[in-house]
């Protein structure tokens, strides 16, 4: 009876822990994720370009979508539109300012699973020394062994940020973000 009530008691543990997230680091170094934004140039054109520079991690079980997390550092020195002369005035005090802003980072703190693979994740976006809530909707593109024997998963979000709300000395208006993010489980 007792070895019974034991084997009954591991069973009903085991069955009861809860399954956590695993763990990825963002693919950088095999320039597998890209963060990426477009703008209006004065109205005539879009303007696009991306940070070069970046570092992150997430967390991430598609049958708990809501303990998954989000964090990534964005270095903004690494803007780049394609155009030398355009790139520096924008990391000048006239946008991100550099000097003083080394850093944007995004922090999330819900993950919501929409259906069919769309998610939305909220969180805090701090850039040019302001915080504020962003929201990203994505989609997940997949997951699953790589060719060299790890393991992976792949999304891809676009959100939308006001250069205003930053407080550059100069606005623009609306910056569309638009991400791709291959993780490699730890």
């Amino acid at each position: 009876m007792k070895k019974l009530l034991l084997a009954s008691a591991l069973l009903t543990s085991t069955v009861l822990i809860p399954v956590s997230a695993a763990d990825y680091i963002i693919d950088t170094k095999g320039a597998h994720a890209s963060i990426n934004f477009e703008a209006s140039h004065l109205g005539f054109s879009v303007l696009a370009g991306r940070f070069n520079e970046f570092s992150g991690n997430f967390s991430y079980d598609k049958d708990n979508i809501s303990a998954s997390k989000v964090n990534v550092t964005i270095d903004t020195s690494s803007f780049d539109s394609n155009h030398a002369k355009r790139d520096k005035h924008v990391r000048s005090d006239d946008f991100l300012d550099v000097s003083k802003f080394a850093e944007a980072t995004f922090v999330s703190n819900k993950v919501e699973d929409k259906g069919e693979g769309k998610l939305t994740i909220t969180g805090t976006f701090t850039m040019h020394g302001v915080t504020k809530s962003l929201v990203i909707d994505a989609i997940t593109i997949g997951e699953g062994k790589d060719p060299w024997g790890g393991y992976r998963a792949g999304f891809s979000g676009t959100s939308t940020i006001t250069m205003g709300e930053f407080g550059f000395k100069k606005d623009f208006g609306k910056v569309d973000l638009i991400l791709h993010i291959e993780g490699i489980r730890q």
